[in-house]
């Protein structure tokens, strides 16, 4: 099943790799490409924006739109600090290679050798999930990002709860992408060197590409001045939030940089590993983890693109003909793009301060445009079109929910009896408190309004996260509230709770 996987990925990167030209890249208009970014910027209430794009070993043009702190007016410039969320994973998929070259680790190590308490639900997967399993995200595990997100637990204690988490598929069978295989990545780091995550990036990586302005914690961020702050758009109005922190899942996306800095790594990752001819990793290793592990897309979006794969922390697809790495990152307050055409020598940054944006992916498109010398594809109108769709499938699915209400029912029991604390031997505890006569669930750092839906359901509602959830109070023979159901991971069955110090 693996070696016909992988025959099948090699068809496909065979067949679209006879379309890849070598074009002519062409000078930037910065003039053009300024007023490009504000107009974008502009529409989509973006505050502010960093951009570095580089060719070769040089950058030909680095610069900060808009505002780091609105209220303040302080303008973004290159080494303002932002989130890069999810474009952290290539760090780390890095940092294994540097252990293979130094003959430390093999992609193909099961991680069972490397950290004998390491267990999933699932035996199988427990027993032969690789290092290279846990970065190409084929684990058979669902996200599950309920457990990471906010969470007070270190990053060996999310790992020890993973063992309770239901797995939705087999290993190897399908690809899926997951935060919390990178959080093992991490400790397989950690294991190996008996140091931190942190630290061996910060050494092997950070220091050898001189990113003297690149943190691994929001602490540090927050600790400089010229960070910007992080905003979301909540009820059509653009707000700060508050700062997230993602210390104990660092491997997965806790980086702070700046536009200077990531032009860098850009520069690393486009000239076979090093970095004024200094060799931060392998080049044949560098290779591999570019290289296509799994197919993460059977259908094509648009024309101008293909079918997606995935590498180790890459994204790869090609872009009118131009082969294309891309990773994008997103997480409260910050949305940020980091991509290159390695033929072409040519790559892109795009550092944002508001959270679930895609308007990096439209700049960074209309500039490969330009500079490939091809029509530019309205890109920023698609992402309209989309948005629409989004939203109009939203208010679907709001209708369709009222419609299956039924209606004039009440709980089954009075407010207080659902009042208490529910564990879950992964998710842990979450606790349902009656305030000024509503009921409000909290987890972690974070807490739902409840509102009562019909019979013993409610919805779950934080509007400022646009999130919203069908959660189910059960009771036992006695009529006693002892169970709560939340679907804080849709593609398996509800997380189960069950209510603690309940009366025997």
């Amino acid at each position: 099943m693996i070696k016909n996987l992988f025959l099948y990925i090699f068809i496909i990167l065979f067949s679209f790799l006879e379309l890849f030209s070598q074009s002519n890249v062409k000078n930037i208009d910065e003039k053009d490409i300024d007023s490009t970014i504000t107009k974008i910027m502009h529409e989509w209430k973006v505050p502010g924006l960093s951009i570095a794009i580089v060719k070769n070993d040089s950058v030909v043009l680095i610069k900060g739109y808009g505002y780091r702190d609105i209220n303040k007016k302080l303008p973004v410039n290159n080494q303002t600090l932002f989130g890069i969320a999810s474009c952290t994973k290539a760090f780390t998929c890095t940092a294994l290679g540097i252990l293979v070259d130094r003959n430390k680790l093999n992609f193909n190590k099961l991680v069972k050798e490397i950290i004998p308490e390491f267990k999933l639900s699932d035996d199988y997967a427990t027993n032969h999930i690789t290092v290279r399993d846990l970065v190409t995200h084929q684990s058979g595990l669902p996200r599950h990002d309920r457990l990471w997100y906010m969470s007070p637990l270190n990053r060996y204690e999310l790992m020890q709860r993973m063992q309770y988490l239901e797995m939705n598929k087999d290993l190897h069978q399908i690809y899926q992408y997951n935060n919390l295989m990178y959080v093992v990545a991490g400790i397989v780091i950690e294991k190996i060197e008996n140091t931190t995550w942190e630290d061996f990036v910060r050494k092997n990586i950070l220091i050898p590409l001189e990113m003297k302005n690149t943190y691994l914690s929001i602490n540090d961020l927050i600790k400089n001045e010229n960070h910007a702050l992080p905003y979301g758009e909540i009820f059509g109005k653009v707000d700060t939030l508050p700062y997230c922190n993602l210390d104990a899942a660092g491997p997965c996306g806790s980086i702070n940089s700046c536009a200077e800095d990531m032009a860098k790594w850009l520069v690393m990752n486009m000239n076979s590993g090093k970095f004024k001819n200094l060799a931060i990793i392998n080049e044949n290793t560098l290779k591999e983890i570019h290289s296509p592990q799994i197919l993460s897309s059977k259908t094509i979006d648009y024309d101008e693109l293909y079918y997606s794969l995935y590498g180790m922390g890459w994204g790869i697809n090609k872009y009118r003909n131009n082969l294309l790495y891309s990773h994008s990152g997103s997480i409260d307050g910050y949305a940020s793009l980091v991509t290159f055409m390695p033929k072409e020598k040519l790559g892109i940054v795009i550092l944002t301060n508001l959270e679930g944006n895609t308007i990096h992916r439209t700049i960074a498109y209309y500039i490969y445009d330009k500079y490939l010398g091809l029509e530019p594809i309205n890109w920023n109108e698609r992402a309209r079109e989309r948005d629409q769709k989004n939203k109009i499938s939203e208010e679907n699915s709001l209708k369709k929910d009222d419609s299956l209400k039924v209606k004039n029912t009440k709980p089954s029991h009075n407010l207080s009896s659902y009042v208490g604390e529910y564990q879950n031997p992964a998710y842990g505890k979450v606790s349902v408190k009656l305030e000024n006569g509503r009921l409000r669930l909290y987890y972690n750092n974070y807490f739902y309004t409840l509102e009562h839906y019909h019979y013993d359901v409610f919805i779950a509602n934080k509007p400022d996260w646009q999130d919203r959830k069908k959660i189910k109070f059960e009771m036992d023979k006695t009529g006693e509230i002892t169970t709560l159901l939340i679907p804080f991971e849709p593609l398996v069955n509800d997380i189960i709770f069950k209510k603690l110090n309940v009366a025997k």
